[in-house]
């Protein structure tokens, strides 16, 4: 089991006991707000009092986005008005590797902008920002009081991602989804940036950032809500529905030009012989079919599946010693048109040909480091990584990064995530994400959340048919036709 996820169960008595208290909506100290029920801003609006922070990373093809999302809202600015909008890339804004978790730089947010601006609009790179209405849909609220206002997400039933909170009315609790770009008055950041000064967040793990971010505020400023805007959208950008919105989301698979080959790409499953009837199979019916290079790594060879022995003993939880035996072994394979390396579970569900054109937005001969992104002590010299679960994804030459250092497991069943997240903080490998891999079920996450994504990976088979979720969530269907965008690799 992937290291972020083992640990969660630790962590629900401390994470959960803040919650159970006030779990019932009616002794919530703030009952949902509409935005109608509050009296209207006494002054208007300027543009230059909103700081726009984009959720940016540092490589590339994420950065390029980044910077074509600023310029355009640098444009709209100046049709608009002669004083133009601060734009911030989150991951320029600190040298902390835990800026990208938002509650870090908050004090960094209020001492520099809390005098001179009302607002704070972040939105992830993908998102499209219509300035106007954005301008007129912040206008609505009194930019004197404490605001946080997002699109509200929910979850349908309690989930391991969110330590199980609100396990009695889980769809009580409203978080933000970040596509569609959340805001904090500047009172309320000033009010935070004093809290995390004397009262940082207690877990010590990231693991949906936009669900603990809503959670922090809650627990620590007199139960304050998200405050639900229907003009932050998750629609296409050219749909109809998307007239109203001031801000869209393009829910296409990115691809930067010809999706990488099936032959580029090596598949590492790891598994165990009490595995072998049970899991191994879903594999052989679902994904197996999409790879040319794909072999399984057990503590058990047989010649049925077939499945490679390591010699590393299996363990009841890391799988540290077995995933750098893995990267050994691929870095001393043959295979010389063999660029990218995928690590998974047995129990993960991923489709290869998505995979392929995401894979061709990134660069095979510089260290990548892809899959969903949690952090462990960020609030204080920790690092991100790579849930396993989800899969993990290296280039060739991030791998010989790490297998050329001197950077090993403390034990074979040590986290093998965590462990890679931690040399990777060392080696300056940057920790990248995509929110297209999952570490959990569809059923952890909110119907709205998913409905704008085309996911490339889930993992677990708790109560769930995994053939028939491969096949509704992760299967390539004749009619899917990959939407080129405009980034182009050899302009990043």
């Amino acid at each position: 089991m992937p290291a972020g996820m083992c640990c969660l169960p630790l962590l629900l008595l401390c994470y959960v006991i803040g919650v159970t208290a006030s779990n019932n909506p009616k002794e919530s100290a703030h009952p949902p707000l509409n935005p109608e029920s509050r009296s209207l801003a006494p002054v208007p609006l300027e543009l230059e009092e909103i700081v726009f922070v984009i959720q940016s990373q540092s490589i590339p093809f994420h950065k390029k986005r980044a910077k074509d999302l600023e310029e355009s809202i640098q444009k709209q600015a100046a049709e608009i008005s002669k004083k133009l909008p601060k734009v911030l890339l989150l991951h320029e804004v600190a040298e902390n590797e835990g800026a990208w978790t938002i509650l870090p730089v908050i004090p960094y947010f209020a001492d520099t902008y809390g005098s001179n601006s009302s607002w704070i609009f972040f939105c992830e790179e993908d998102t499209s920002v219509n300035l106007r209405k954005l301008l007129e849909t912040l206008e609505r609220f009194d930019k004197s009081k404490e605001y946080f206002l997002g699109k509200a997400l929910y979850d349908e039933e309690s989930t391991i991602i969110h330590h199980y909170a609100f396990a009695e009315d889980p769809t009580f609790f409203k978080y933000p989804d970040f596509a569609a770009g959340w805001a904090l008055s500047m009172p309320l950041v000033r009010r935070l940036a004093e809290i995390l000064t004397k009262d940082p967040p207690s877990s010590d793990f990231t693991i949906d950032l936009k669900h603990e971010i809503a959670l922090y505020i809650w627990q620590k400023v007199d139960a304050l809500e998200l405050t639900p805007v229907p003009e932050f959208c998750t629609e296409d950008p050219n749909s109809l529905q998307a007239a109203g919105c001031a801000t869209t989301f393009s829910n296409t698979l990115p691809v930067c030009g010809k999706p990488v080959k099936q032959e580029e790409i090596f598949v590492a499953v790891k598994t165990c012989k009490k595995f072998h009837n049970d899991r191994v199979p879903v594999v052989k019916q679902t994904w197996e079919k999409n790879a040319v290079h794909l072999e399984y790594y057990s503590d058990h060879a047989d010649p049925s599946i077939p499945t490679i022995d390591l010699g590393i003993p299996n363990v009841e939880r890391g799988h540290c010693g077995k995933t750098f035996a893995i990267l050994e072994r691929f870095l001393k394979s043959n295979l010389k048109n063999v660029r990218w390396l995928v690590v998974v579970d047995d129990d993960t569900l991923i489709s290869l040909p998505r995979l392929q054109k995401l894979l061709s937005c990134y660069e095979c001969n510089e260290p990548v480091f892809l899959g969903e992104r949690y952090g462990y002590g960020l609030g204080a010299r920790g690092y991100s990584y790579i849930t396993g679960g989800g899969g993990m994804v290296f280039s060739k030459a991030a791998v010989k990064e790490f297998i050329g250092s001197k950077c090993r497991c403390y034990s074979n069943d040590a986290p093998d995530d965590m462990v890679l997240g931690m040399c990777a903080s060392g080696l300056g490998i940057s920790v990248t994400h995509s929110p297209l891999f999952h570490q959990a079920r569809p059923a952890d996450y909110s119907k709205d959340f998913l409905s704008h994504q085309v996911p490339v990976s889930f993992h677990k088979h708790w109560n769930i048919d995994p053939i028939k979720v491969y096949k509704s969530w992760l299967a390539q269907e004749k009619s899917e036709k990959p939407q080129k965008r405009k980034y182009v690799k050899e302009d990043l």
